[in-house]
């Protein structure tokens, strides 16, 4: 009997430590996990404008604040030359999913739109080719983009606009009338890949345009 408890005792010792190093290397695991995680992030953060930029014609404000580490969500504001003079370039996108997998697209999103922004195109050359980059990295559509693009003229106070299945932006005219801005298309990465349509608007002093993701 003291043989069969001693050995008894032994087995629980030696379970107990094997419990304890599955518990170390676990917890080294998560520590591991969440210092990549937040180095993602860092990473993520320098993919997205900090400075409000000062632009002609525009009063610009932003928050960004993802649920988890790492998110999906893009946005940015810049001046382009398309050809046909200098616009104002607004883009707010939402991958579909979370953490890491949308963040790593998000990036390959801002990696296409900075790439198709150096040549002048217009806003339905740009949209095409995010659709087509998209579409050919999408895995037949279960990871597409939503994405609202739109130019800003400051000479003519004009905006052209691209929906691509994004929550429709809401336009508040100094007056108080609220409208809804859908015109556009699917969202990017749905093959075939299709053609979008634009929508225009003129923004009058005073108006208020607010453009925002499925997040808020």
């Amino acid at each position: 009997t003291h043989g069969r408890s001693a050995s008894t005792s032994g087995l629980e010792f030696w379970g107990a430590l094997l419990l304890l190093l599955l518990l170390i290397l676990e917890i080294a695991d998560r520590v591991t996990m969440k210092r990549d995680l937040q180095i993602a992030r860092e990473i993520q953060l320098w993919l997205v404008p900090t400075v409000v930029p000062e632009l002609p014609g525009l009063d610009i404000a932003w928050m960004n604040r993802p649920q988890n580490t790492v998110a999906g969500d893009y946005y940015d504001v810049f001046s382009r030359d398309t050809g046909r003079g200098e616009r104002v370039l607004m883009v707010v996108a939402d991958v579909a999913g979370k953490s890491i997998p949308a963040a790593l697209l998000m990036a390959t999103f801002q990696a296409s739109l900075k790439t198709l922004c150096a040549t002048p195109c217009t806003l339905l050359e740009l949209a095409a080719g995010l659709n087509r980059y998209a579409c050919a990295h999408s895995k037949d559509g279960q990871r597409f983009t939503t994405a609202f693009l739109a130019e800003f003229d400051p000479a003519t106070r004009e905006l052209e606009y691209i929906n691509a299945g994004h929550n429709p932006p809401l336009l508040r005219s100094a007056q108080g009338a609220i409208a809804k801005m859908e015109e556009g298309g699917l969202p990017f990465g749905i093959p075939p890949p299709m053609s979008y349509n634009t929508g225009r608007r003129t923004l009058a002093p005073g108006d208020m345009l607010l453009i925002y993701t499925d997040g808020l």
